[in-house]
């Protein structure tokens, strides 16, 4: 049951977080509205700052997992693309507010703070996937095409949250398309 509550917390900060930024939220806000007694909160997490890196694991692990799956069961080339496709109904999903990891980069933004680490890590971890599906289609220079692939990736999400949600992503998966035929993959 511990473990139920712990998921019911990650849960209701996840989308408070999302929606209202993280300095926003407060303890008292995810309490009230998860249902969780506030001892049932520090058995699990010593800090706010620790509620919040719980989060954004979660959220790594899942957003990875998903990608990993989608390359399992498609050619590399569809599943780099394909990355763009869920990357349009994420923003067009009704309830989008950016990127969860840009913006607790931007909330805490000194490098050395360990919830921007996370969301680097979890940057890096992103750029690593699009390297391995690249260098299984022996594309040349497949680090730096990586890195060009995760700034459309990057650009579609900022300026979808800045200018409000439409084909961003669409349109990124297009210049994709551009760099993979340019790379000849």
């Amino acid at each position: 049951m511990a473990s139920s509550k712990r998921d019911q917390l990650i849960d209701t900060a996840e989308q408070l977080f999302y929606r209202e930024g993280y300095h926003a939220t407060g303890i008292d806000r995810i309490l009230s509205e998860s249902g969780v007694a506030k001892m049932t909160l520090y058995k699990h997490f010593k800090s706010k700052d620790e509620l919040i890196l719980a989060v954004l694991e979660a959220r790594q692990r899942a957003m990875l997992e998903r990608l990993h799956q989608r390359a399992a069961r498609l050619p590399p080339r569809e599943a780099l693309l394909g990355m763009f496709d869920g990357l349009h109904g994420m923003i067009g999903g009704g309830t989008f507010c950016g990127c969860l990891f840009i913006n607790a980069a931007a909330e805490y933004h000194a490098h050395d703070h360990p919830i921007h680490r996370r969301s680097a890590a979890y940057k890096a971890e992103l750029r690593d996937y699009l390297c391995e599906l690249l260098e299984r289609l022996e594309a040349p220079h497949p680090q730096r095409l990586a890195r060009q692939l995760q700034y459309l990736v990057e650009g579609a999400l900022s300026m979808a949250h800045i200018d409000g949600p439409g084909e961003q992503a669409l349109e990124a998966r297009a210049a994709a398309e551009v760099l993979l035929e340019a790379a000849g993959v």
